[in-house]
């Protein structure tokens, strides 16, 4: 009973951290000034990756394939990505399973 509740209050915890998180997510017109070190309007390739992005995930962002990342195309992908997370989670990963009685 005791692990079931901590397995519980652990999944919790992790389910508002993840809230949490996503209410503290800069807009994406944020990000992309952030970003955007020559200071163009977009982020391109050179910029995404050296602010930590994988690679490979600049062409999926990149939809009109410009060679730059709006603020409108990371707003569409992050809304994807929104979509695509578990639905009654948040997004959170989630809890562990619960450890047999014994």
């Amino acid at each position: 009973m005791r692990r079931t509740l901590i397995a519980a209050a652990l999944a919790s915890l992790t389910t508002l951290a993840a809230g949490a998180a996503m209410a503290q997510m800069p807009a994406p017109a944020e990000i992309i000034k952030a970003w955007d070190k020559n200071a163009d309007g977009g982020v391109d390739k050179a910029e995404w990756v050296a602010a930590g992005r994988p690679e490979n995930r600049f062409a999926m962002v990149d939809t009109d394939k410009d060679g730059k990342i709006s603020a409108e195309e990371l707003t569409t992908a992050m809304a994807r990505m929104r979509a695509n997370r578990p639905q009654g989670e948040g997004g959170a990963p989630p809890a562990p399973p619960a450890e047999p009685k014994n």
